[in-house]
């Protein structure tokens, strides 16, 4: 009896090491010795206790908070990506969005509405004297800063939209790493089982790998009674006990855009958190819409500047250029003829008119017109909806981010309340297991001093 409850508080003086030594450790889950007390042995004077035995190790794993923080990190994990090329496009834009109202003026020196401003009012300062060179010279210079600025940003926009395709290729091949991992994870945990061993090391890791896979990509998941963990992403199984059933996979559906499928099912996916959702729900949601927006806006802008340029003159009664090459943000250009010899800029209404402003004074007053190709919206007032609606949607993302961060460290908390280490607790488990331990120590040195006593009397 002594022997035995010596062995036992070693043993829980060991899984308290074990505890304490993985306190800081987030994935893993406070282990516990169970005990029971050992078969008696029938006597004369009734049943005798013969002391305790160990059944096993345990831990205090909460599987529902843990399928909980999966489905949060899952949220999490959508949002962060979102927020992450929204904020790149914002710095792209180079306007500092102070408001998500429509009626609200992107604001920055360096940003595409102030070169519309400043288009507008180079052609203004021009119809005062369309016959001085350094003012068609600024004209020209004015369409250039603004043809840049165009192709710039939608070059930026271009490369997160392609890299967010290089994310998503990425985060799948992660993806099906966890898979494989989680297959190979419930081989071990079934064998470790059926052999009567621990496998709480195991199941620790396995629960760190779905969170890593809920990050990446939403997914539901079923328990089989011999331990193993079945996974499924969008309705279709990926591991069903010890085997990886199927793996995600990538396809361009003819537009450039990658998504998702089921690779030897070959049914497409869709995901509704993980940060490859996010990636996609970025790229051809409110990215794909300023993308649009900017193309619609350069492509107005080409169409009713040129109608009205290309009916005047220049100061040597020559007409019919266009003031703007190219079809949309990406290829917007300024006439070279133009911009090598500002003096064909054509102006005037009429032939050999030098001080004809006719066409200089209409391009200036385009800028307070409505277009009708631009929901009837000035262009500056077009271009800021259009940056508002970017606003509004990086507030949203912030907004539902934080609030998701918050539930996540809720379940963490909460999780860490019923399965994470004590520090204090274990310290005093280590007292008690100490004491007894002397406890059961000195009863085997009382016994010995008895049976001595006895030796000692027969000798005698």
């Amino acid at each position: 009896m002594a022997s035995r409850s010596l062995s036992v508080q070693q043993e829980e003086m060991a899984v308290s090491g074990q505890n304490l030594a993985n306190v800081n450790n987030p994935s893993y889950a406070d282990e516990q010795l169970d005990v029971s007390e050992s078969a008696p042995l029938p006597t004369p004077v009734g049943d005798e206790g013969t002391g305790i035995q160990i059944n096993g190790i345990s831990e205090s794993r909460n599987p529902l908070l843990d399928s909980q923080i999966q489905a949060e990190d899952s949220v999490t994990g959508s949002l962060t990506a979102q927020q992450t090329n929204l904020q790149n496009a914002e710095s792209y834009v180079d306007e500092q969005i102070t408001s998500t109202s429509s009626s609200a003026t992107p604001d920055s020196p360096n940003g595409l509405a102030a070169d519309l401003s400043n288009l507008f009012d180079s052609f203004q300062s021009l119809s005062a004297d369309p016959s001085d060179l350094s003012l068609r010279q600024s004209a020209v210079a004015s369409a250039q800063q603004v043809t840049a600025q165009f192709t710039q940003v939608s070059a930026q926009l271009s490369t997160v939209q392609a890299n967010l395709n290089t994310d998503v290729q990425n985060d799948v091949t992660s993806s099906n790493q966890d898979l494989s991992t989680i297959a190979s994870l419930n081989q071990q945990i079934v064998a470790a089982q059926a052999s009567g061993g621990s496998a709480d090391q195991l199941v620790d890791q396995r629960a760190q790998t779905l969170e890593n896979l809920a990050g990446l990509a939403n997914f539901s998941t079923s328990a089989e009674s011999n331990g193993a963990i079945n996974v499924s992403i969008g309705g279709v199984a990926m591991v069903s006990g010890v085997s990886e059933t199927d793996s995600l996979e990538t396809y361009n559906p003819g537009n450039g855009q990658l998504q998702v499928q089921a690779q030897n099912a070959g049914t497409q996916i869709t995901l509704t958190g993980g940060s490859i959702a996010g990636e996609i729900t970025a790229r051809d949601g409110a990215l794909a819409s300023l993308q649009s927006g900017l193309n619609t806006l350069a492509s107005q802008l080409i169409t009713k500047v040129n109608t009205i340029y290309s009916a005047g003159y220049d100061l040597d009664g020559n007409t019919g250029q266009d003031l703007f090459t190219g079809a949309n943000a990406s290829d917007i250009g300024v006439n070279s003829n133009v911009a090598a010899d500002p003096s064909q800029f054509q102006a005037a209404g009429a032939p050999g008119a030098a001080g004809d402003n006719t066409v200089a004074l209409a391009l200036a007053q385009l800028g307070d017109q409505n277009v009708a190709g631009l929901n009837n919206q000035t262009f500056s007032a077009n271009y800021a909806q259009t940056v508002s609606d970017l606003g509004s949607a990086i507030s949203s993302v912030n907004d539902n981010l934080n609030t998701s961060q918050a539930v996540g460290q809720m379940l963490t908390n909460d999780r860490a309340a019923t399965s994470g280490v004590s520090l204090d607790g274990e310290m005093t488990n280590l007292i008690q297991y100490q004491k007894a331990y002397e406890a059961s120590a000195e009863m085997i040195t009382t016994l010995n001093e008895m049976l001595q006593t006895v030796v000692n009397m027969k000798t005698t």
